[in-house]
């Protein structure tokens, strides 16, 4: 009498970028204890982040030449072995919800691709009737990914365009704004970043589009998508997105000789 040799379940990978995260990947990868493997790339970090990762039993990798996130996040496909890949930021934490929603789909072994919403705690608080903004692909085949590609707000290339997408219920919290200084610098990381990849684009940019762009997106965040409702702390978020789309323009017209991708995380 034969038996059917059992098919070994898929695994998955759990990838993380990270860059002077020290203050908060701890959270960030014990919520992803559950993967099979957990890499992090670290993008030149000057405190602990690479020793605490490695401390957590992380695989950690240095690639300190920058050249935008699309490719750090290369590095990260690169050095994934698991069927399944989980991309997960250091300012973010999987809940318990998530995570048996993450596990269900690599059990799956479906060849499609998940999206995540956000749950949002800036300034200490969480912005619990905050509205996320969209859904990201976080979960993939990672025999699906050809690359990514882009410097800011990259997206990745499949071999399979017209794969199925599915949308995770439960949120990924993500930490998104913790203080002022760290707002500030992520509004000069962000701003100049978007306004090089404009640029590259032949967009146009000044003062009029910027300010009609940041005042768009601060309606749309502080009263459709209900950030009128965190107090304190959903006006600053919703404010430090409207600058930055602001000044992303301005940088667009007034630096446009002077742009690059080279600004670290």
């Amino acid at each position: 009498m034969s038996s059917t040799p059992r098919t070994a379940p898929p695994t998955l990978t759990i990838a993380v970028l990270a860059k002077n995260e020290a203050h908060q990947i701890e959270r960030c990868l014990r919520s992803a204890a559950f993967a099979d493997e957990i890499i992090v790339v670290d993008s030149g970090s000057t405190d602990d982040t690479v020793a605490v990762a490695q401390r957590l039993g992380a695989k950690t990798f240095v690639h300190s030449d920058w050249q935008g996130f699309a490719v750090q996040r290369n590095h990260l496909l690169a050095h994934a072995t698991s069927d399944f890949i989980f991309f997960l930021d250091a300012d973010e934490e999987i809940t318990p919800a998530l995570q048996g929603e993450i596990q269900a789909a690599v059990r799956s072994g479906k060849r499609a691709v998940w999206k995540i919403e956000w749950s949002v705690v800036a300034y200490g608080k969480e912005l619990k009737y905050f509205l996320s903004q969209s859904s990201l692909e976080r979960l993939f085949r990672r025999d699906m990914i050809e690359r990514f590609e882009g410097a800011v707000h990259e997206h990745a290339v499949l071999t399979e365009p017209a794969a199925p997408r599915h949308v995770m219920k439960a949120r990924l919290r993500h930490f998104s704004r913790q203080s002022i200084k760290g707002s500030l610098q992520k509004l000069t990381q962000y701003a100049m970043l978007g306004a090089a990849k404009r640029a590259a684009a032949g967009k146009q940019g000044g003062v009029v589009r910027g300010l009609a762009s940041g005042l768009a997106i601060f309606i749309r965040l502080y009263f459709l998508r209900l950030g009128f409702l965190g107090g304190g702390p959903g006006f600053l978020f919703c404010f430090f997105i409207a600058l930055e789309c602001f000044f992303r323009y301005a940088a667009l017209h007034y630096d446009r000789d002077r742009l690059t991708t080279d600004v670290g995380r």
